[in-house]
């Protein structure tokens, strides 16, 4: 595994941990829809200041809305931020 994909995985498990904790939902995965999993504007906020508390960096909350899977949100937090 490259370090660009063990990154983007460990930011991936995190957005998992976070999507999962704030929606309430034990068994969602990295594939799991934001909208599809009962998103909404609110949780989007929640989502993203978790992340900022982890990362120490401001995350637009249209991110969330933009790439709503963990494994998509995890791609441009990493692209973006430099995740490590």
């Amino acid at each position: 595994m490259t370090e660009n994909a063990a990154t983007a995985t460990r930011t991936a498990d995190l957005l998992v941990d976070i999507f999962r904790e704030v929606l309430g939902l034990p068994d969602l995965t990295e594939d799991t829809d934001f909208y599809e999993a009962g998103g909404d504007s609110l949780t989007a906020f929640q989502i993203t200041g978790h992340l900022e508390q982890v990362i120490g960096a401001e995350v637009p909350v249209s991110l969330v809305f933009a790439y709503p899977t963990p494994r998509d949100l995890a791609e441009v937090v990493d692209t973006d931020y430099g995740r490590a």
